[in-house]
């Protein structure tokens, strides 16, 4: 995946119904309202990326701890950029049914358009706008009924300098197609059209663009994708996009915003070379703000621009740089899953065990249980600690009461779903210090009362 830089350089001032909103909207994360937009749930983190591969194959790297505690523990967007219409559905379903496995949010961002970046560094996509429908409904023929999270086409309404307005009628109808054919394929999709950034098109300009790509279609629109906006820019921003488009009869439409590394510097469009550049606020859909849907990590923290290193590719160092010196995430365990509409709410709280004894010596490792539990089922949060000497693996063992069993894990590898089930680490929280410690979760059906995990470490 290459991704442009002209959606990341500042190329305008906002305009003045942005300023306009500014000063109404100053405590933007607690404006208006105090609930989230439409979006609500955990959101799936792709065991597959590329940041996730490199911890994997570098746990003695010195950034890797850091790498992996604040980025491959998060939620990216999965890109699909290549254009393979013959792959492209057992591709998506694949990938959307390991997340709906997990009760989780999957977020694709999809990169085909025909003469996508006007033929700039990331020139590439669909041959012509007629193969580019064929392989939207290829795409849409994967994304099976639960819901996902589809950012469709960054730049393509944002950076239009290139086309004829022939050829500008044509991207929007295409826009507007893929956006209903998306849905048709499964209703549950939340579609976001591109909303370029807050230093690029007035939001009147990019509100009439976003309109004649048939935004009414879709749930809203996305902004500051691969770029260093703040996200309070971003929020104003996108509230006068909101207020334009009601303006036009179009109501009820939210943002995403990229948080991946707008918290830091903002400025000259390349990272390559900054080390001014900070990852944002974490992926999550509890946004504390009804206009914006979620706040997501779409370029994937650690991927190069294009100006030093090739653009797309992975480069820890550049990884490093974002998350050095950022609070960890509150929590490298997703948090705990709802359970389904039919199941009775928890009658009890949530009860914790905390370790009884000191870490071990060695390369012991320690393990405690906390239980979210309801009336017929539960989810847990186990924590292994390492010893004195630390280990280069674990693997935590938890006899189930009769009648109990585990239907999802993330964090772990589990051997068995009733009985005694060993947990084992998986790659990128194998390996921990003295005294460290990383988590994993279950969900089950049964009780989980009464029970005390045990370890050992390698």
């Amino acid at each position: 995946m290459s991704l442009s830089p002209h959606r990341r350089r500042s190329t305008v001032a906002i305009a003045a119904a942005v300023a306009g909103v500014a000063a109404a909207a100053g405590a933007w994360s607690v404006a208006g309202t105090a609930s989230a937009g439409t979006v609500s749930g955990t959101l799936y983190r792709d065991p597959n990326s590329a940041v996730v591969k490199w911890v994997a194959a570098n746990p003695g790297d010195s950034r890797a701890t850091t790498i992996r505690e604040k980025i491959a523990s998060q939620p990216q967007a999965r890109w699909l950029a290549n254009f393979n219409p013959s792959t492209v559905r057992s591709e998506v379903s694949s990938f959307v049914g390991a997340a709906n496995s997990m009760m989780q949010i999957p977020v694709l961002s999809v990169y085909e358009i025909t003469n996508r970046d006007c033929g700039g560094a990331s020139a590439g996509g669909a041959p012509d706008l007629g193969q580019y429908q064929n392989w939207v409904s290829n795409f849409a023929g994967g994304l099976g009924g639960q819901t996902v999270i589809i950012i469709l086409e960054t730049d393509s309404l944002a950076l239009t300098t290139c086309l004829s307005q022939n050829e500008l009628n044509a991207r929007n109808q295409a826009l507007s197609t893929a956006t209903q054919t998306i849905k048709a394929g499964n209703p549950n999709a939340k579609v976001y059209l591109d909303g370029g950034h807050s230093t690029w098109n007035s939001a009147n300009e990019q509100a009439n663009r976003l309109k004649a790509a048939g935004v009414q279609y879709a749930d809203g629109f996305f902004t500051n994708v691969s770029n260093f906006n703040p996200t309070s820019s971003e929020a104003n921003y996108g509230r006068a996009i909101i207020s334009a488009l009601a303006g036009m009869g179009i109501p009820n439409k939210r943002q995403i915003i990229d948080t991946s590394r707008n918290g830091g510097a903002s400025g000259d469009w390349c990272a390559d070379d900054n080390t001014d550049r900070r990852i944002g606020l974490y992926p999550t859909t509890n946004t504390n703000d009804g206009n914006i849907d979620a706040y997501l990590w779409v370029k994937p923290p650690g991927e190069a621009d294009g100006c030093r290193y090739t653009a797309g590719s992975f480069q820890p160092d550049l990884a490093y740089s974002l998350a050095n010196g950022v609070a960890n995430p509150p929590s490298t365990a997703p948090p705990s899953i709802t359970p389904p509409p039919t199941t009775a709410a928890p009658t009890t709280p949530p009860t914790s065990a905390a370790p009884t004894t000191p870490p071990p010596g060695g390369n012991g490792c320690s393990a405690s249980v906390s239980v979210n539990q309801w009336t017929g089922g539960f989810t847990a949060t186990v924590t292994v600690t390492a010893g004195s000497a630390g280990v280069n693996g674990w693997t935590a063992t938890l006899t189930l009461p009769g009648g109990a069993s585990v239907t999802n894990t993330w964090n772990a590898q589990a051997s068995g779903s009733s009985g005694t089930v060993r947990f084992t680490n998986v790659s990128y929280n194998g390996r921990l210090g003295a005294g460290q410690s990383t988590q994993f979760g279950f969900q089950g059906n049964g009780s989980l009362s009464g029970v005390t995990p045990t370890c050992a470490g390698s």
